[in-house]
């Protein structure tokens, strides 16, 4: 499993460099101005649950305003576009799945459980972070975790401590250099995202397989989060002594840390990381199989429009929501290995 784990972040700074490489801008083609332009309806776009649901809804509606004028440009003349949330990843994978979501920006782990009915054209870029390292001491060490202007294909997840008396427990071991047990880790009370949730779920799990040799539905205390603002909220009450999530995830709840939920202290000061999993490769925006209006054609100005809006500071900051700070074409290949953890962790659950 230790291969495993190095075999994942190996490649999947690999494929970073290789991506990087490629082109920034996307060719537009013809103006919807011009004799021949079609015709789109609707187009939906789904979301998956990663924050609040409102959250989401309110962040991206300038998207749509941006899809239309970007779409146009390619030829596109659309006549209405859809945002929605998903109550869960798997639903938006089955929506898309189903021809009832057109678009869906999904993680990978996301896009692998429901590849049948879904293609990934983009690959999302995020920037850098001021921490890079697998060892949890280094990330306590140096915090608190700023951005870099570096663009990346990749993310972490962590498993992190909060303020609750066994939370703090556990981080004061790791901080000074002790080796967490299984039965440190099994008497917290921990939070994990959905099964196809890379970063909460799958991630963490081969964190735990490699170093314990278990899993997280193996542990004695764990709830399934409907969100990441709803775990991070209960991590801050006390009620959740753990939560695993994406590297960027208390940068993300800095504010309401504080403003929100109830604590007088930073974030910072009252978490801790405790795991570190290998590299992960980036969300997808990924496009349904089934879809009536998909084409080859209509992908690649999907492509284009998303690329262009991803260039523009506006455009920055409505996929901001997602951490994300632009895209780069994707190919099916690029997760591969999300398929090889899909399959370990089927592997593993299957075997119990």
């Amino acid at each position: 499993m230790k291969k495993f784990g190095s075999m994942l972040m190996a490649m999947a700074l690999g494929m970073s460099m290789l991506v990087g490489c490629g082109s920034g801008t996307a060719n537009t083609g013809t103006t919807g101005t011009e004799e021949g332009a079609k015709t789109i309806d609707k187009l939906t776009v789904a979301f998956v649950p990663s924050k609040e649901p409102a959250e989401i809804v309110t962040a991206t509606e300038p998207l749509k305003g941006m899809l239309k004028e970007e779409l146009a440009k390619e030829g596109y003349n659309v006549g209405e576009v859809e945002i929605t949330v998903g109550t869960s990843f798997e639903a938006v994978g089955e929506a898309l799945s189903a021809g009832t979501a057109d678009v869906g920006l999904i993680p990978g782990g996301t896009y692998v459980l429901y590849d049948d009915g879904a293609e990934p054209i983009l690959t999302a870029t995020r920037d850098a972070l001021s921490i890079e390292s697998d060892n949890a001491k280094d990330w306590n060490d140096k915090k608190p975790t700023t951005g870099l202007d570096e663009q990346v294909t990749f993310y972490r997840s962590l498993i992190i401590a909060g303020p609750s008396e066994k939370g703090q427990e556990l981080a004061a071991k790791v901080n000074a250099g002790e080796a967490l047990t299984w039965e440190d880790l099994n008497s917290a009370n921990w939070s994990m995202m959905s099964t196809t949730s890379p970063a909460g779920y799958i991630y963490p799990s081969l964190w735990l397989q490699e170093n314990y040799g278990k899993s997280l539905t193996d542990l004695a205390s764990v709830v399934q989060a409907d969100s990441y603002g709803s775990a991070m909220a209960r991590l801050a009450s006390g009620q959740l002594d753990i939560v695993v999530g994406y590297a960027d995830l208390r940068r993300d709840n800095e504010e309401k840390w504080t403003s929100e939920f109830g604590r007088t202290a930073s974030i910072w000061d009252e978490t801790n990381v405790i795991g570190v999993t290998p590299g992960i490769y980036n969300d997808t925006v990924s496009v349904s199989t089934t879809s009536k209006i998909m084409t080859d054609e209509f992908k690649k100005a999907l492509q284009n429009a998303f690329i262009n809006i991803g260039n523009t500071d506006a455009g920055k900051e409505v996929i901001a929501i997602y951490s994300h700070n632009g895209y780069q074409v994707a190919s099916p290949s690029d997760y591969d290995n999300e398929r090889a953890a899909q399959k370990l962790i089927q592997e593993l659950n299957a075997a119990k």
